[in-house]
């Protein structure tokens, strides 16, 4: 948070090219990462991208098609510039983020078609690196972590031609591996029936 003559303002980086993540959520577990590139065309047509806190919308902080938000793409990922608003909300979040109760930024985002590749860690680790995202927000938040886990295995199954329920059943059991080196998932044995 900066205070100026203009009126206060937040900066972050939600974004950081070429970091990964662990997506762990209801669906497996993979490493995920942004590759730099991914938001050359999202940032290039325009779109209306908000600023909010903990992306809740009755706490929007900005936009850039009104110019409170800006967005700039640099060496080290996507940093963002937030005028904030005199509201109870914005006044709450310059005071936590002043004590540093609230020190991450997140994003939200939607993956092109063809914008994303599956792959391996040097480890062996399934690894899915997004390409092209167009990205819906930025927001300060308490716990950063990626929103579009749903989305990724389903464009895996896509991409694959698989079943989605075979590929998050492989995720859930820790074979998601085995479907990225082209081996179909094992289906779930059926349960039998009560006599």
């Amino acid at each position: 948070a900066r205070s100026s003559d203009d009126g206060n303002t937040m900066v972050g980086y939600p974004i950081v090219f070429d970091t990964w993540t662990e997506i762990n959520s209801w669906e497996g577990r993979f490493k995920e990462r942004i590759a730099p590139g991914a938001l050359t065309k999202t940032l290039a047509d325009a779109g209306d991208v908000l600023a909010r806190y903990q992306h809740e919308d009755n706490y929007l902080l900005g936009r850039t098609s009104a110019g409170t938000l800006r967005l700039e793409v640099d060496d080290v990922g996507l940093q963002y510039e937030v005028d904030l608003p005199n509201t109870s909300y914005a006044r709450d979040l310059e005071e936590l983020a002043a004590r540093q109760d609230v020190r991450h930024s997140s994003f939200a985002f939607r993956v092109m078609p063809d914008g994303e590749e599956w792959g391996f860690t040097e480890q062996g680790f399934p690894l899915r690196t997004l390409t092209e995202i167009q990205l819906v927000d930025v927001a300060p938040v308490v716990q950063p972590a990626y929103l579009d886990t749903t989305s990724g295995l389903r464009h895996l199954a896509e991409a694959r031609q698989l079943d989605f329920d075979s590929v998050r059943a492989a995720a859930e059991s820790g074979q998601l591996a085995d479907v990225l080196r082209g081996e179909q998932p094992t289906p779930e044995p059926e349960a039998p029936g009560e006599t």
